[in-house]
């Protein structure tokens, strides 16, 4: 019960690995509307087992038998659903239709290079060739999408969030952070910022109610490439933090880096609202960073 990309990618690779046969399923087209991403992925194994979604749960046992099928002749094979299908017993709610590469692993090499490459947070890919009915582990740039006849699943890894304050807002962001799968690094000591672990998947929420604390931490992120920066305070506070880090000879561009006040939504009175609303507005963030499609 995972959508995890690491998650769906150990199960493929421990499968084939005990010997049993195993298929990766890809979301490789979309039509209207989908419930889950182009790239989307499931591992089968024969016995029918599965880990992942690539629809909301509507047709996953479908895929996995055919999937099943795929693994007892040995072949890769295209699964059309939903409109447009010849399956006209299996309708999405969405309305739309997919298209599912069912590739059957020969290999799990590449599966396993995929999972130590995100444990060193580098960015990655899968190439899928269904003319050859192989796939290749890469570092290739870009998006998930289809490229000269072959499908590429980018992997990202995961996302860290480092949170500096010394409050119980801190206290619960980390907490929701941590319940919804990120990262998480929180510290009240403002003199030593994470300098070292701040990359592009990485996120950075400044929470001190003393903007005096934050300038360490701004430092470390306007020097880094983290994809999200915000920080707590009214918009009267921001034009002092601003003054601040122009002295520092930070330029107007550096700062429209940093979301002040921080958070998706309108101010909140409590730490549980804040924490939502940081969490959201991270997530939003991380989505129109993630890899595009091609």
């Amino acid at each position: 019960m995972t959508d995890n990309p690491v998650d769906i990618i150990r199960f493929a690779a421990d499968t084939f690995d005990s010997g049993a046969g195993c298929a990766i399923v890809t979301l490789t087209e979309i039509r209207g509307g989908a419930f889950r991403a182009l790239g989307s992925q499931m591992a089968v194994r024969d016995d029918a087992a599965y880990c992942g979604y690539v629809s909301g749960g509507c047709v996953e046992a479908a895929v996995a038998a055919e999937a099943v099928a795929a693994i007892g002749t040995g072949r890769d094979r295209m699964l059309h659903l939903g409109e447009g299908s010849p399956f006209f017993d299996i309708v999405l709610p969405c309305g739309g239709g997919i298209i599912l590469s069912i590739h059957v692993l020969r290999e799990s090499a590449s599966l396993r290079r995929v999972m130590a490459s995100l444990d060193n947070r580098a960015p990655c890919s899968l190439k899928y060739d269904p003319g050859l009915e192989t796939i290749a582990f890469g570092d290739w740039p870009g998006g998930t999408g289809w490229t000269d006849d072959c499908f590429l699943r980018c992997y990202r890894p995961q996302t860290r969030l480092l949170i500096y304050g010394r409050s119980i807002e801190m206290e619960a962001t980390a907490g929701l952070a941590r319940i919804a799968g990120y990262d998480v690094q929180a510290s009240d000591d403002w003199r030593k910022p994470f300098s070292g672990i701040i990359d592009a998947d990485t996120a950075v929420a400044l929470l001190f109610h003393d903007p005096e604390h934050e300038i360490p931490a701004l430092n470390a992120a306007l020097n880094g490439t983290p994809f999200y920066i915000g920080a707590l305070g009214s918009a009267r506070t921001h034009e002092r933090r601003s003054e601040k880090l122009r002295a520092l000879g930070y330029r107007d561009h550096d700062i429209d880096r940093i979301k002040a006040p921080i958070g998706l939504f309108g101010r909140a009175r409590d730490a549980n609202t804040l924490a939502l609303s940081v969490l959201a507005d991270i997530a939003a963030a991380r989505t129109a960073a993630d890899c595009p499609a091609i």
